[in-house]
């Protein structure tokens, strides 16, 4: 489990505009022209996991939607009637959003292949928000952009490769790629990139404001508040969900725009912006501790703690309570430090950094949650950010430890040779015998107890074992010992 983690997390990385060079982003012209531009605000691949692919294949998913259903009591149109006739909507909202929407599934039956399949997951889910009766005014605007955007795309654009980020000529909003769910707006690069805006100067400020003027009217109402959510299933959430990081970034974002222009309104949407920090989940992202309060990257998951998600939403959080002097984010920021203050002593192995508990950080997850620590050291003064960011910063010039735990074996079968790690490393065994290599392998390793199956050594007698390892930072260490082998 812990190595299928790690390949999970080896995908998905920091989104901010510090962290790491320009990234590719694949811009989607009016002539329906594709262009790759490197982007220095859009960085390395969107912290937002990947969604899990799904067990059926695309061929299958198209075939079932085309299939003849008996019809539903509830659909996607019949909610919207009832919201027309509930009159939260105006007669033209209600015609422009039908005529969107059969727009879109009249496409849907020109397309064929990953064409097809892509748009019509947007429908479904689209469908499934209304069936589960989910579906408000407020969440329109996100809903009818995403199925904009995918309509465009699947109908003009090229075909994408998984985690492909995306974006329109003429706007601002980064998209991302799920396979099988279509590209979907991807709101904590969004914001990363609004914040890049304002480090890159005024020069920048005009598109920054562009940016933020595309992304506040898709923010939805929940918890009492406006919120920024996403659309799609992952790791068994189903949309709409909300992450504490991405909307604690668009705090910092629309202080940052505040700052930059002195635009009271950015500071107004933010105060909008804070009442999903309150609210419990599966609405809102605050659960209670003893300490203080811990903030969810996941709405629908209160038990996965991600330490890099709550320190950066401690941070945004800090940002807006400094510059607009609010009392409500004063004091989530306080017991949101004070629960991190408890626990950021267990993501410390004493040779690498936690993700969550029990799962390694990748190396760019390592320097994320050290530079987070570094921030909260000189906001705080907090002695435990302090010295956790001077051991992870030296973790990154250790070499990993290693240490031979087997030390006899017998000639009549294979086994384990076991041995101690410090740290998640790409580990080499080779076993000798005076001056013949007789066995020899590789493999990567987290830190802790691991092992090697090594097949059967047919002649009794000492061998001789050497040990490798090298590092996520590349750090290298060898280490040399014996295995006794009897009949």
């Amino acid at each position: 489990m812990r190595r299928s983690l790690l390949v999970l997390l080896g995908v998905v990385a920091a989104a901010f505009p510090s962290a790491a060079a320009a990234a590719p982003v694949l811009v989607l012209g009016r002539d329906g022209r594709a262009t790759v531009h490197n982007d220095p605000f859009v960085t390395g691949p969107a912290v937002t996991p990947v969604p899990a692919v799904a067990s059926v294949s695309p061929d299958a998913i198209l075939a079932a939607a085309r299939k003849p259903k008996k019809a539903p009591a509830v659909t996607f149109l019949s909610e919207l009637a009832r919201l027309y006739h509930g009159h939260a909507l105006t007669r033209s909202q209600y015609h422009g959003y039908v005529s969107s929407y059969d727009g879109a599934l009249a496409a849907e039956k020109r397309l064929q292949g990953t064409r097809a399949t892509e748009l019509e997951a947007i429908t479904e889910t689209m469908h499934q928000i209304a069936v589960s009766h989910q579906l408000t005014v407020s969440r329109l605007p996100a809903l009818f952009a995403t199925l904009a955007a995918n309509q465009q795309w699947w109908t003009t654009g090229p075909l994408l490769s998984a985690d492909e980020r995306v974006e329109f000529a003429g706007s601002q909003l980064v998209w991302e790629y799920y396979p099988g769910q279509g590209i979907q707006l991807q709101v904590l690069g969004s914001f990363g990139k609004a914040d890049g805006y304002y480090s890159g100067g005024p020069a920048d400020y005009p598109a920054m404001q562009q940016l933020l003027s595309e992304l506040i009217p898709l923010a939805a109402q929940r918890a009492g508040g406006l919120t920024w959510e996403y659309y799609f299933s992952f790791d068994g959430g189903s949309p709409p969900w909300a992450s504490a990081m991405s909307q604690a970034t668009g705090l910092e974002a629309l202080t940052r725009a505040y700052q930059a222009t002195g635009n009271g309104y950015y500071l107004s949407v933010a105060t909008q912006a804070l009442p999903v920090f309150t609210a419990a989940p599966p609405t809102g992202v605050n659960v209670q501790t003893t300490a203080g309060a811990r903030f969810l990257q996941y709405t629908f998951a209160p038990g996965t703690a991600i330490i890099n998600a709550f320190l950066q939403t401690l941070i945004g959080l800090d940002d807006f309570a400094q510059a607009s002097g609010n009392q409500t984010a004063a004091a989530l920021f306080a017991a949101g430090n004070a629960e991190a203050e408890a626990e950021v002593p267990a993501y410390d192995t004493g040779a690498w950094s936690l993700y969550q508990p029990g799962i390694e950080d990748t190396l760019s997850y390592h320097e994320l949650v050290t530079g987070f620590l570094q921030q909260l050291c000189t906001r705080t003064g907090a002695p435990v950010y302090c010295t956790t960011a001077q051991d992870f910063q030296a973790d990154l010039t250790t070499p990993p430890a290693l240490t031979q735990l087997t030390l006899r074996a017998r000639t009549r079968t294979g086994f384990a040779l076991r041995f101690q790690l410090s740290k998640y490393s790409h580990v080499g065994v080779t076993i000798s015998r005076g001056s013949q290599t007789v066995f020899a392998t590789s493999a990567n390793f987290g830190y802790g107890d691991e092992s090697f199956t090594i097949p059967r050594l047919k002649q009794a007698g000492t061998y001789g074992v050497t040990l490798a390892a090298t590092d996520l930072a590349g750090n290298f260490s060898r280490i040399t010992g014996n295995l006794n082998v009897t009949r």
